[in-house]
């Protein structure tokens, strides 16, 4: 923290940092600067708060390499505040850039908010619906700028059922927002149809093109995405209407 930074903000940003910290499953670094004064936490104000961390862990095993992040002005309130808990009296808007590793990234797939979020994929072929079960995924970030997808699925089409495993090799765009798909080739699977590929890739690019995120009191947008060796650079912008404790993160 800065040396010239009030006292009372030192004290807060401290306290802040001692109850974050308590709320993650592990954390190796965390720095937290609420900028404001005396003054302004009597008000509920504060023109920004400040996050840099390393190593976070959340639940279900929810890892973050390094994170910095950065508030506009801030409405918080004051008892709330002076107790070290920041909770929001009006939405803030915030800019953060997120390092996730290859690793990182493999144990996010494993949740429920991705199972969630990826279970009763359909198909509609030629007037027909299949449904898609994702068995397993495994992303691989072995250069700069490519990104691999590795996975197997069940086709289920009434009575039969089919796998399927394949590899799709994804890169950013030169705008670096939007996520491109390069090849994609099928390792297992007899008698899959080029409607049934085509169709598939059409679904991939469309979860490829999603980059707005929703819950309850909070929505992200990602600005930009950057793949280098074994790890995965976001910036990403959020309107927060409040700060959501650890049992809300990554739940809608």
């Amino acid at each position: 923290m800065p040396d010239e930074q009030p006292l009372e903000a030192q004290l807060l940003s401290h306290a802040a940092e001692i109850r974050i910290s308590q709320q993650l499953d592990e954390v190796e670094k965390i720095d937290i600067d609420v900028q404001t004064d005396l003054l302004k936490i009597v008000q509920g104000k504060a023109e920004a708060v400040s996050v840099t961390g390393q190593g976070l862990v959340i639940q279900e095993d929810i890892r973050v390499q390094e994170i910095k992040l950065q508030t506009d002005n801030i409405s918080i309130s004051p008892f709330s505040a002076l107790l070290g808990q920041i909770k929001l009296d009006e939405p803030v808007n915030a800019v953060a850039r997120i390092i996730l590793t290859e690793s990182d990234i493999n144990h996010i797939l494993q949740t429920d908010f991705i199972r969630d979020f990826t279970e009763n994929l359909q198909l509609d072929i030629d007037g027909e619906t299949l449904s898609l079960d994702l068995q397993e995924t495994q992303v691989l970030l072995p250069e700069d700028s490519k990104i691999e997808l590795k996975g197997r699925l069940l086709i289920k089409e009434r009575e039969n059922t089919q796998p399927l495993a394949y590899t799709v090799r994804i890169s950013p765009r030169f705008d670096s927002k939007t996520l491109m798909v390069e090849s994609f080739n099928c390792i297992e699977g007899e008698g899959i149809s080029l409607e049934f590929i085509t169709a598939l890739l059409k679904k991939v690019k469309k979860l490829l093109k999603i980059r707005h995120l929703k819950w309850e009191d909070m929505t992200i947008s990602i600005k930009d995405i950057k793949a280098e060796k074994n790890s995965l650079k976001l910036l990403v912008e959020a309107y927060v209407k409040q700060i959501p404790s650890s049992s809300d993160i990554l739940y809608p």
